[in-house]
């Protein structure tokens, strides 16, 4: 099984993505910010690299505009080299890349169009896939689209437009269920009409179930027949609900217990699993280490060193639980371990943990600091104290010291993102 996660990587300023406006998208603009993303993918793709996580979805932003009818511009001849580059590094490390394009790709709309639209925006993805030399396993994922108060002649009209769409993206469509319209059955059904290959999303199915009364691990078992020999292994997204917002709302993280249930209930099945959360490579490692059978404590370590300031700030006794639980090298124990970040996570802000744990950040760069930073630092301590400063704001003033000092123990260091 693979573990992987969406888009945007946390915990660097390296691997920033950016956008661009149509007003402002000169070829002299689109070649900055291009470069820029390209970098940053490389450094994502390191990233997961070192920490074996080989599944990954690529941002449909990483070419800005790139299906914009307006937007003559030929990135794929320009970055070539640095896409076929990035494309090696890809497959060499067996990462497993897929894309998915955004809420206004509608193939099944009744304007003509939008569909048009939508199979530019296809072509697009398709053609960044093709540039890197990623494989026919390498999917774009789709959702069905509206049902336009005619859910049955929306579903035909999907099947009759992916007849006509190039035989390139048909090669890399795969469909998912969705949270409000098209259940897993409907999905089903359309791959039975077209050969589709169907991705199974666990919480769009808990808001969006069909009739049919079957178990999660069944329907993933009924969509694993919809995936051929060259479509590689069968891929589904999981993600947990956020019960403080709407219903169907992805969680900030994922919880470690509620995951492995779910992970075994899968049986050892051979998938590919998508994870769908807000504080994205964080859950991919997590779960990486948590379904681990040959866990080494300095995994666990590792992760701590990114954690602790943030745990520190949050809680001193889960800090010290941690640190204890870490002392004993021979039985490293994943679930423990991150039971404790999740209870940390769960936590208020406590002004007074926050500050003991400034105050320790501080203490990395507070002797190579300008007198008159030091004298800034404490003042805000002060005033963050009295309800007059954000605690985020202590932590980008940090931040940029850390910078500016080139303390990378603690630039890499999650106190700064969570």
């Amino acid at each position: 099984m693979a573990i992987g996660y969406a888009c945007i990587h946390i915990g660097s300023e390296m691997t920033k993505l950016s956008r661009i406006r149509l007003a402002n998208a000169s070829e002299e603009n689109l070649r900055r910010i291009i470069t820029a993303n390209l970098d940053a993918m490389k450094d994502i793709i390191q990233y997961n690299i070192e920490n074996d996580i080989k599944l990954f979805r690529i941002s449909s932003d990483i070419i800005p505009l790139g299906s914009h009818p307006e937007i003559q511009y030929k990135w794929w001849e320009d970055y070539q080299d640095q896409l076929r580059f990035l494309g090696n590094k890809i497959k060499n490390a067996n990462i497993r890349v897929s894309m998915h394009p955004g809420q206004y790709t509608v193939l099944n709309s009744p304007n003509e169009e939008v569909f048009k639209r939508a199979a530019a925006d296809l072509a697009y993805h398709c053609s960044f896939l093709d540039v890197l030399g990623s494989d026919a396993t390498c999917k774009i994922v789709l959702h069905i689209g509206g049902a336009y108060a005619d859910k049955k002649e929306a579903i035909k009209r999907f099947v009759q437009k992916y007849h006509n769409l190039d035989s390139r993206i048909k090669n890399r469509l795969v469909v998912e269920n969705d949270d409000k319209i098209f259940n897993i059955e409907d999905v089903l059904y359309i791959s039975e009409q077209t050969g589709l290959p169907v991705v199974f999303d666990y919480l769009h199915h808990e808001t969006n179930s069909p009739q049919r009364d079957l178990s999660a691990y069944d329907w993933i078992e009924v969509c694993s027949e919809t995936w051929g020999n060259t479509d590689g292994r069968q891929k589904i997204h999981y993600s947990q609900s956020d019960s403080s917002l709407a219903r169907g709302a992805h969680s900030k993280h994922i919880r470690p217990q509620e995951f492995m249930q779910f992970f075994n209930s899968l049986r050892n099945k051979d998938i590919d699993l998508m994870l769908e959360v807000k504080d994205k490579n964080l859950s991919a490692v997590q779960c990486i280490l948590l379904t681990n059978p040959n866990l080494k404590i300095r995994s666990l370590e590792r992760e701590w060193a990114r954690y602790k300031y943030f745990v520190l700030g949050r809680s001193v006794s889960i800090y010290n639980d941690i640190r204890k639980q870490l002392n004993d090298k021979s039985h490293p124990n994943a679930m423990r371990f991150y039971s404790y970040i999740d209870k940390a996570l769960s936590l208020n802000e406590d002004i007074g943990a926050e500050i003991n744990a400034a105050q320790h950040v501080w203490g990395y760069v507070s002797k190579k600091t300008e007198q008159i930073n030091r004298i800034r630092f404490h003042l805000m301590l002060d005033e963050y104290k009295c309800g007059k400063r954000t605690l985020k704001t202590i932590k980008n003033f940090l931040f940029r010291i850390a910078k500016q000092q080139k303390v990378n123990y603690l630039l890499e260091s999650l106190y700064f993102y969570l």
